[in-house]
C-alpha cells in the first residue's frame, strides 16, 4: 500500500514580521542582501523566523520538515552567492517570472563552505525525526550561475556537483534530500549535457543515504532527458501535475519511473488554496493514469513557496498534510 508523505520543495515566505524587521536591518539594496557573513541581530531574527516556520510545519503535521530557506534572497542561486569563491554582479531575471537574483559569477575554486549545512544543523536542534533537506540541483545551479574560473561546460557542472556533494557530506542526519531542477523544464540540456546533468546529479545523491528525490517543475521534461534522468541513482522524480499533468503522466507511461515519486499537487504560485479531497484526487489520478502502486508517494507543493502571502502558505502546508491523513483514515 502506497505511503503519502506530505512535504514541500521548501524555499518559504518570510514571516511579515520577519520581513519587516529584517527590511530594517539588512537595508533595501543590492549589497544588503544576504552574504554568509551577518551581525547578531540579523542571525537572531532569521532564528526567530525558522523556529516559526519549523514549529508551523509541525503544527500542521506535515510527514518532512525543511528549514526553510528564509536566508536565500537569491532563491536557488543562494549556495553560490553567499561563496567566497564567487562574485555577485547584476539582478537577473529567475526565470520566466517576476523575481530576480544576483547573478554568481564563479572566480576560483569551489569548495564546500557549509552554510546550508549549518543551516540544517539549525534545524535539526528543533526537529525529532522527518527533517528533509533541500537544494538546488546541480544542473539547475550551473544553469543560473556563469563561469569565469572552469572554463568549460562539462568541468563546470562537474565542479557544482562536486560542491553540492561537499555541502551534502556535511550535513547532520536527514530523511529526505530534494534536488531541485527546474532547468531541466526551462532549459532543456542538448546532447551530451543530458547525460551529463543525469550523472551529476548521482554525483550529489550519493554523497547521502538518505533518500533523493530530483524534483522538476514548470513543465514536463523533455524525453531524452527523462529518460537519462531514469539512469540516475535517486529514490524518486518529481513532476508537477499542476502545471501540466497530461505530458508529465506521458513519460511515465512511456519510461517508466522510480518505485517512489514526489507529485506537485498544490500550486506554490497561486493563492487558491486546494482542498485534502483535491489533492488526494490528484494522486489517485496519476496512479490510475500510470497504472502503479508506488511504495511512497511524496505529496508536495509543485514549486517554492515564498510566492504566497503567508496565510495562503499555512493553509497550503495544512492542506498536505490532511491529504496525507486521508489516506491513513481510508487505509
Amino acid at each position: 500500500m502506497t505511503q503519502i508523505v506530505a512535504t514541500t520543495p521548501g524555499l518559504f515566505p518570510l514571516p511579515d514580521w520577519a520581513k519587516d524587521e529584517l527590511s530594517d536591518l539588512k537595508g533595501h539594496q543590492k549589497t544588503d542582501l544576504i552574504s554568509g557573513d551577518e551581525g547578531g541581530e540579523i542571525v537572531d531574527a532569521y532564528d526567530r523566523a525558522r523556529e516559526e516556520v519549523i514549529s508551523l510545519q509541525q503544527d500542521a503535521g506535515l510527514g518532512r520538515v525543511v528549514e526553510g530557506q528564509l536566508r536565500w534572497d537569491d532563491m536557488l542561486a543562494h549556495p553560490l552567492a553567499v561563496h567566497d569563491s564567487v562574485e555577485t554582479r547584476g539582478i537577473v531575471r529567475y526565470y520566466d517570472n517576476n523575481n530576480f537574483y544576483r547573478e554568481p559569477v564563479v572566480q576560483d575554486d569551489l569548495t564546500a563552505d557549509g552554510d546550508v549545512a549549518a543551516e540544517l544543523d539549525a534545524a535539526a536542534e528543533l526537529v525529532d525525526d522527518g527533517l528533509q533537506a533541500v537544494l538546488p540541483g546541480p544542473y539547475s545551479l550551473a544553469d543560473l550561475a556563469t563561469d569565469d574560473y572552469y572554463g568549460d561546460e562539462a568541468a563546470f557542472l562537474d565542479a557544482i556537483a562536486e560542491f553540492l556533494a561537499g555541502e551534502v557530506e556535511q550535513f547532520p542526519d536527514v530523511e529526505t534530500l530534494f534536488l531541485l531542477e527546474p532547468s531541466l523544464v526551462e532549459n532543456d540540456p542538448d546532447d551530451g549535457t543530458d547525460e551529463r546533468a543525469s550523472e551529476a546529479i548521482d554525483a550529489v545523491a550519493n554523497a547521502t543515504d538518505a533518500d533523493v528525490v530530483t524534483h522538476t517543475y514548470w513543465g514536463p521534461i523533455e524525453e531524452k532527458t527523462y529518460a537519462h534522468l531514469m539512469d540516475a541513482d535517486v529514490d524518486a522524480i518529481g513532476f508537477d501535475l499542476v502545471s501540466d499533468h497530461d505530458s508529465n503522466v506521458y513519460n511515465v507511461q512511456e519510461y517508466g519511473t522510480k518505485d517512489d515519486v514526489a507529485l506537485g499537487v498544490v500550486d506554490g504560485q497561486n493563492t487558491l488554496v486546494e482542498s485534502p479531497e483535491t489533492i488526494r484526487d490528484r494522486i489517485d489520478w496519476f496512479e490510475q493514469q500510470t497504472n502503479t502502486v508506488y511504495d511512497t508517494v511524496y505529496a508536495t507543493a509543485n514549486t517554492e513557496l515564498f510566492y504566497l502571502p503567508v496565510n495562503k502558505f499555512a493553509d497550503k502546508l495544512e492542506s498536505l498534510a490532511n491529504a496525507a491523513d486521508l489516506e491513513e483514515v481510508e487505509a
